[in-house]
């Protein structure tokens, strides 16, 4: 992906186990991505 492209829609699950997908998102101001690997400790 390119700056200013536009994500395709995912879902993953929360921390609370519930899932979210990035459509719920739609029309909000801003949306901040962060992806890190599990810590398995």
């Amino acid at each position: 992906m390119e700056v200013g492209d536009i994500a395709p829609d995912f879902e993953l699950e929360a921390n609370d186990g519930t899932n979210v997908n990035l459509k719920s998102f739609t029309g909000k101001n801003n949306v901040v991505l962060c992806f890190y690997p599990k810590n398995h400790l």
